[in-house]
């Protein structure tokens, strides 16, 4: 999948990744890869 645009967290770095929890696109330092979500999710937040 091919992702335009900034991340919906920081809104400040390209967006790399889509949350499969909440569809938020995130740059890589609001990715859990661990979790394989977006840090808010990865934290219970999503």
């Amino acid at each position: 999948m091919s992702l335009t645009g900034l991340c919906q967290v920081c809104e400040a770095a390209t967006a790399t990744r889509t949350c499969d929890r909440c569809g938020r696109a995130v740059c890589d330092d609001h990715w859990d890869e661990r979790a394989r979500a977006c840090s808010g999710c990865a934290a219970g937040r999503g």
